[in-house]
């Protein structure tokens, strides 16, 4: 334990014995500021959201780092409030991002085409030539996915390509100066050789790069990815220090001052495995805001090739299998505004908070195979699925009872479905097995109804905790922590055990049988059902900006 644990919140802040993470998430960008016991001392935030453009999910640079800044400066705030100091040094800093995606630049760093996002499907062709020639799955979100419909697209930017990064490792890259990656976003960039013995020398798999220069020749492109990939490093080295170019773009005001060493920008899907202990063998994860994934740390290597898993790390370099849906919480959240749009009508005063917390429990008493309601939450396409666009859709039969309770659970049910789909493939056609699966986001904030219904869907007991609570931006600080003050030997594993999470308050929920035959119910129609989604997508043209307002 740090001998500084008993300090002085605002002495600890003066004398930068704090670590912080920034995340940049789907919806939020968030930054916490954590103390020598790693508990959070300050948060700051700013919302944010996705655009569709020339039918491409996008957020433009500029968003980026007015969002960052805005962050920043509700963190400063809110130390300035709770304890009196300015903010102007940190002892630590790490940035993570949503993973996966497209940013590419050319040799002067210029943008050469919008960020895509790992919400685009539009890299079918690629992502399945790639898997063939491959033999691992490569879902459609990778970072060498979009780079092969590209070149496959004939996309003029190509040839100008100088460098290949995620969100995350673009910021740290501002910052720092430093094209790198830590190796569990890397990992949703191209196969990670898990094959080498020291984690801390894994690197892209080297046949496979090679492929990937073959098949680009073939299709009239010479290039050199393994040049245009960012550097590997895994969690507890260090990678750079916050430039005055850097503490700028942070805080234009001038008070942050440069120097800060930084750990290896990483994916939330890893900040994710931190925040909620997950990085030994036989743990998961699941993490639901706008997209859901399940992240299982693997004892040994798969079977076969399976298109609804992906084999990424952590970010200490162990083998994981993910399950990554699309689609999370968003269409649960539209039906809550609709809801809370109602409830002002009629003169109800209520908050967000309150209508989630009522819809969530009345879920609770609705049908427990969902009484013949089918939801598709699919605003995006969904590649577990085989779906390329999203169309969100409600049906029933005509003999069901519309009622509060069991739409809500009907709803709930979606937002897990297609997560439950790959995870079946994990733990019946692999036999994985878990010991236990943490839950955190958005979707667990109401106590004891999301987390019941996961536990259902992938008959697992499911926990919660309260250190969790600020999700991936306290994961990431973590690990900048645990670069800035573990000793020379000590795994990142070890040091969450011992160092940060003893003493943690958790709730897990059982299976309960009764949910339990219920959801497998729901599943059989929602899987003989998934022909009408299709339908949908087929019939049914998204309104194009302009229309209708």
């Amino acid at each position: 334990m740090d001998t500084d644990a008993g300090i002085h919140p605002g002495e600890a802040i003066a004398g930068g014995r704090t670590a912080l993470g920034i995340e940049f998430g789907s919806t939020r960008i968030k930054a916490v500021l954590i103390g020598p016991d790693h508990a959070p001392l300050a948060v700051g935030s700013h919302d944010w959201e996705n655009q569709f453009v020339d039918r491409l999910w996008t957020y433009s640079l500029d968003a980026v780092w007015s969002g960052v800044q805005q962050s920043f400066s509700a963190l400063a705030d809110d130390v300035r409030r709770r304890h009196g100091v300015e903010l102007s040094t940190v002892g630590a800093l790490g940035v993570s991002a949503m993973m996966h995606g497209y940013l590419a630049f050319d040799a002067d760093g210029a943008l050469l085409t919008p960020f895509r996002t790992w919400r685009n499907t539009n890299t079918g062709r690629a992502a399945e030539r790639l898997s063939a020639e491959f033999g691992v799955n490569i879902p459609h979100r990778w970072s060498v996915a979009h780079l092969y419909q590209a070149i496959l697209d004939g996309e003029e930017h190509v040839g100008r390509l100088a460098h290949l990064t995620t969100l995350a490792g673009y910021v740290h890259w501002q910052l720092t100066g430093e094209k790198v990656l830590g190796i569990g976003d890397a990992s949703g960039m191209f196969p990670i050789d898990t094959s080498t013995i020291d984690k801390a020398t894994r690197g892209y798999d080297a046949p496979m790069l090679a492929r990937f220069d073959q098949l680009a020749s073939e299709a009239g492109v010479e290039l050199t990815l393994a040049e245009l990939l960012p550097a590997i490093s895994v969690a507890g080295r260090p990678a750079g220090e916050l430039t005055e170019a850097g503490a700028t773009l942070l805080d234009p005001t001038g008070r942050l001052r440069p120097g800060v060493p930084l750990c290896p920008p990483e994916g939330d899907a890893g900040t994710g495995m931190v925040a909620t202990n997950s990085v030994a063998p036989r743990t998961g994860n699941v993490s639901a805001g706008t997209s859901i994934f399940a992240m299982v740390v693997l004892e040994h290597e798969l079977t076969q090739v399976h298109r609804e898993l992906d084999l990424v790390t952590t970010p200490a370099g162990d083998p994981v299998a993910m399950v990554h849906c699309n689609n999370g919480a968003s269409e649960l959240n539209a039906w809550a505004g609709l809801f809370t749009e109602f409830a002002r009508a009629v003169g109800a005063d209520v908050g967000p908070s309150q209508v989630f917390h009522t819809l969530f429990a009345a879920a609770l008493d609705g049908a427990s195979d969902g009484g013949g309601m089918l939801a598709y939450n699919y605003l995006s396409g969904e590649p577990i699925t085989d779906l390329e666009e999203g169309r969100p859709l409600f049906v029933r039969s005509p003999d069901s009872r519309l009622s509060l309770s069991t739409f809500m659970r009907t709803q709930l049910f979606s937002s897990l479905a297609t997560l439950r789909i790959g995870m079946d493939v994990l733990q019946r056609a692999e036999g994985v097995r878990l010991d236990r699966m943490f839950a955190h986001g958005g979707l667990f904030k109401t106590e004891g109804v999301a987390q019941r219904f996961l536990a259902a869907a992938i008959d697992t007991p499911v926990s919660v905790g309260d250190v969790a609570a600020e999700g991936g931006a306290w994961g990431i600080a973590v690990l900048a922590a645990f670069a800035a003050r573990r000793s020379p030997e000590q795994g990142l594993a070890d040091y969450l055990d011992t160092a940060v999470f003893t003493g943690t308050s958790l709730q897990t929920a059982e299976p309960d049988p009764v949910d339990v035959a219920g959801f497998d119910a729901f599943m059989q129609r929602y899987v003989a059902a998934l022909p009408v989604q299709r339908a949908a997508v087929d019939h049914v043209s998204p309104v194009q900006r302009g229309e209708n307002g």
